[in-house]
């Protein structure tokens, strides 16, 4: 079908009570993106020339998002009269008043419908030369559905909604998965000749395939094989259901590209992520946002990091990193915390226990251990001591140090920022900086080190450390 003929409206109106949430049930996010996301990126890929999105519940926050990341979609407002079918009215009405070929109608809270099941429900659409063709599902468990109701030879005559269904009706198990195709036309004449009589009042849009059925119109009801595709979501549990398909779905697809996953149980891949060939992931991993993680790079035991580059050949463990940059062959960890505008350069070192803040950190230098680097930058192969840390705050204002390349600091050291070390530099072990240090520099505070003999003795007497001075003194 050519693009001008085909729109998709994605209903996302409803208040999603059920989740009991501040936030709007479309809102809630799956792999890195909002339900509402997922389907809508859907809907996008299949080429169409309108996608609307139906909104109502928080619209002015759902509407910010659709602004910000789909700004070709056009957003229609549901009024006050409720129902799915007055829902897609609406939808009609935000589209270019001569537009004729087919309309998609799927949920926002159906976030593992793909393109492959819509591309093949709108092709046995057109073939057929149906008025409406819509998904079906074989359930174990149909309560709360739409059940499918066929003639003896199958044909489909109408869905009866579950509180509206008789005892007999609510036996059948194949169910409406809520994903229809119609052709524009005869949906709106559809549409006007439906009202809201029924148990909720309100305005059913499956009640349209019974009037075209009733008009003589060809209605196919078509079941898919992979009922995930059409699970929807009402509740926090069914989030956490759907979500762990989805994930293991991602990982699944990872490693048939080439990515080792130990245990994809404990491995959160967001849908925004790339990951390159021979890559391992450890068991805890959590890559979020826009992650790329370079060949044969190595992630985790215990690792969460979100939009974050990672180069070919690096190793990252026991870490938290965000908005960060690691280099090809660099370390990171265990327990390094890297916070946004980190970059490690090639075969570099952030080691235990180390923080690190907007800095940049040159190929081959090392952060080893115990240490606080921020607001800095630091050459290529140097080496700061255990202990340091960067002091980069005055009490009113963030400033920053600038470490020369081959600079071997000491550890328990100071950098108190705007401070710059040229390249060479040494410093001694306990030394606060305070004032730039030039190039082939040695770097220490001038305080001799005094000793106050028997000091113990007078001021401790009786105590474990005086008897065992006192022994020493002895065995002299």
């Amino acid at each position: 079908m050519a693009e001008q003929h085909l729109a998709v409206v994605v209903l996302a109106a409803g208040e999603g009570t059920r989740m009991r949430s501040r936030k709007p049930k479309v809102m809630h996010e799956i792999a890195g993106l909002p339900l509402l996301g997922h389907a809508l990126v859907t809907a996008t890929q299949l080429g169409a020339s309108h996608v609307v999105p139906v909104i109502r519940h928080q619209k002015d926050l759902i509407a910010e998002y659709i602004t910000a990341f789909f700004p070709s979609a056009i957003i229609a407002e549901q009024d006050d009269v409720p129902g799915t079918g007055r829902a897609v009215e609406c939808a009609l009405a935000a589209l270019p008043a001569d537009f004729e070929g087919a309309v998609v109608v799927t949920s926002g809270d159906v976030p593992l419908l793909d393109v492959a099941t819509l591309e093949n429900l709108i092709d046995a659409h057109l073939e057929t030369g149906a008025a409406a063709t819509l998904l079906t599902a074989i359930l174990d468990d149909p309560a709360g559905y739409g059940r499918i109701i066929r003639n003896t030879a199958g044909a489909f005559l109408e869905i009866i909604e579950d509180r509206d269904a008789t005892e007999a009706q609510r036996e059948v198990n194949e169910v409406n998965a809520g994903v229809y195709v119609f052709d524009a036309k005869q949906l709106r004449e559809a549409l006007a000749a439906i009202g809201t009589h029924n148990a909720q009042g309100e305005k059913y849009l499956t009640d349209v395939a019974e009037v075209l059925v009733k008009n003589k119109k060809k209605v196919l009801a078509l079941s898919v094989t992979d009922n995930w595709l059409v699970a929807g979501i009402n509740d926090r549990r069914q989030l956490a259901d759907v979500a762990l398909e989805l994930n293991l779905r991602i990982c699944e697809a990872w490693q048939l590209a080439g990515v080792t996953i130990l245990d994809p149980a404990s491995t959160w891949i967001d849908v925004t992520v790339q990951i390159g060939e021979d890559v391992t992931l450890m068991p805890g991993t959590y890559l979020r946002g826009f992650t790329t993680i370079a060949e044969g790079a190595t992630v985790g035991p215990e690792v969460v990091m979100t939009d974050t580059e990672v180069g070919a050949g690096a190793h990252v463990v026991k870490a938290h990193v965000t908005s960060s940059r690691i280099g090809e062959g660099a370390s990171v960890g265990p327990f390094a915390y890297l916070r946004p505008g980190t970059d490690l350069g090639a075969d570099g070192k952030i080691g235990t226990f180390v923080e690190t803040k907007n800095a940049k950190i040159g190929a081959g230098s090392k952060v080893p251990h115990l240490s606080y680097v921020g607001d800095a930058e630091i050459g290529v192969e140097s080496n700061i001591g255990a202990g340091t840390i960067f002091a980069n705050y005055d009490g009113v204002n963030k400033h920053r140090s600038t470490i020369g390349s081959h600079v071997r600091t000491g550890s328990s050291n100071v950098f108190v920022a705007p401070i710059t070390i040229g390249d060479g530099a040494y410093t001694a072990a306990g030394t606060v900086v305070r004032r730039d240090v030039e190039s082939g520099a040695l770097a220490l505070n001038v305080s001799p080190q005094k000793n106050m003999a028997d000091w113990v003795l007078q001021k401790r007497p009786g105590s474990k450390a005086a008897e065992a001075a006192q022994k020493a003194h002895k065995a002299k």
